[in-house]
């Protein structure tokens, strides 16, 4: 039994100490997942199972993603299609989105300057887009 709980207190602390040594542009997110900061490209679920939104963290554009197990319902669609910053403004990392309590609508947000978008998704494309926050 004695053996039992130093098992456990030794898996504790050396779990512990890889995660406080992770470099500072990873972050563990589960045993077997780590996050990578500082790239140009990153998937964030929505709550819809099958549509994920891939951002360009570098300048802001968007796509909705969908993906099917079984069908032809697979596309890749602008949100926006312009960056939102010149060229020698991009920065990997510079922006990010955050989920709101509405399905289909997330906050851009550029986290050099602070400016602020309502970015929506939609199976229908007269409904996707984004508009500034001011």
């Amino acid at each position: 039994m004695k053996n039992y709980f130093a098992l456990i207190a030794c898996l504790c602390f050396f779990s512990t100490t890889y995660a406080i040594n992770l470099p500072n542009t990873l972050k563990l997110i589960s045993n077997d997942s780590v996050i990578v900061d500082n790239v140009v490209y990153r998937l964030f679920p929505t709550e819809n199972m099958w549509t994920f939104i891939k951002l360009n963290t570098r300048n802001g554009q968007m796509w909705q993603v969908q993906f099917d197990v079984g069908g032809d319902n697979r596309f890749e669609t602008f949100l926006n299609e312009f960056p939102l910053v010149l060229e020698e403004f991009e920065d990997n990392g510079r922006f990010t989105l955050y989920p709101t309590q509405n399905t289909y609508n997330f906050i851009l947000v550029d986290q050099i300057d602070g400016r602020l978008w309502q970015a929506q998704w939609s199976m229908k494309s007269k409904n996707r887009g984004i508009i500034p926050i001011n």
